[in-house]
């Protein structure tokens, strides 16, 4: 049977246009865990295993095998060593860039195999966090609220019933963070947790004559300085771009020009900025603020009042 060339380009438009409503109306867009395999559930990984081991991989491992359509965004796996304060920074910060049903998976955790807990948390934004309850999750919940916390007792949320007392990142964390993947209701995992145990990060005093802060981090490789100072308080101090600032950082004194970018000053020269994070920073342009003047956190640092 013969068919016109009108006809035959008929039958391919029509076929085209179906497959292309049928792929459009299959996506899923929930972002719940369980989500189908056209939009996998996310699992963000952060922790301070570091990447001359195993242990990252070996996580990750432990997931795909319960939960295979899974995909696995890392935060960083640098973390300083047993710091939860950084630990924590970093979560706040990247937390708002993902959606809701997100599993955030951070193990940074001096504690373990101690009787500190380990737990899922959710978010009023709808995001879960399956790490020890040692303050890891306070900025988080500061800032979106809390809906409520489970501890991990379940063993059929584990990794099975020989878990290690050193490596709980594999035998209960991982898994725990697999199930939430795979769609599992949370409430399974444990009890109820009424009270998480709070973080207490330092926190700037704006006084009379001007603001009292800590460099608390390095914004590494660039040995930048990052201070608890809000970069709204400073701003409050009277500055304007341009203007040259005598900080104290430690016992001695920096004079700098307050700068919106690095740029705004000559190269190897320093710079106070708020940065991207919304606290005040101290950099060298293109050069290392840290090395170059021998700073390191934590750090005293006092900024004046313009005019005192």
């Amino acid at each position: 049977m013969k068919v016109s060339c009108a006809r035959y380009f008929s039958l391919l438009l029509t076929v085209f246009l179906a497959g292309s409503l049928s792929a459009c109306g299959g996506r899923a867009t929930t972002g719940d865990p369980g989500d189908s395999p056209a939009s996998p559930p996310t699992i963000v990984f952060e922790s301070d295993f570091g990447t001359a081991n195993d242990s990252v991989a070996i996580c990750k491992a432990v997931i795909l095998g319960i939960a295979p359509n899974a995909r696995i965004m890392d935060i960083t796996h640098q973390v300083t060593p047993y710091s939860i304060e950084e630990g924590a920074r970093f979560l706040e910060g990247v937390t708002r860039y993902y959606g809701e049903g997100t599993v955030f998976l951070v193990v940074v955790d001096p504690g373990v195999g101690t009787s500190r807990k380990a737990v899922i948390v959710k978010s009023k934004k709808g995001q879960f966090f399956v790490l020890p309850d040692n303050g890891l999750v306070t900025p988080v919940i500061d800032r979106d609220g809390l809906d409520g916390a489970r501890e991990i007792t379940n063993t059929a949320w584990m990794i099975g019933d020989k878990v290690s007392s050193t490596f709980h990142g594999r035998d209960i964390f991982s898994p725990a963070a697999a199930h939430l993947a795979a769609g599992d209701d949370w409430t399974l995992a444990g009890p109820e947790v009424k009270d998480l145990v709070r973080l207490q990060p330092r926190k700037a005093d704006y006084g009379v004559h001007g603001i009292t802060g800590a460099v608390v981090a390095l914004d590494d490789p660039y040995g930048n300085l990052i201070t608890n100072i809000p970069g709204e308080e400073f701003r409050h101090l009277g500055y304007a771009p341009g203007e040259k600032i005598t900080v104290k950082i430690g016992n001695r004194d920096f004079t700098m020009a307050f700068g919106n970018t690095f740029m705004d000053v000559a190269v190897n020269q320093p710079v106070i900025y708020v940065n991207s994070r919304g606290r005040v920073g101290i950099a060298v342009n293109q050069g290392n603020f840290s090395e170059r003047y021998k700073v390191t956190p934590p750090a005293p640092i006092f900024i004046p009042r313009k005019g005192d």
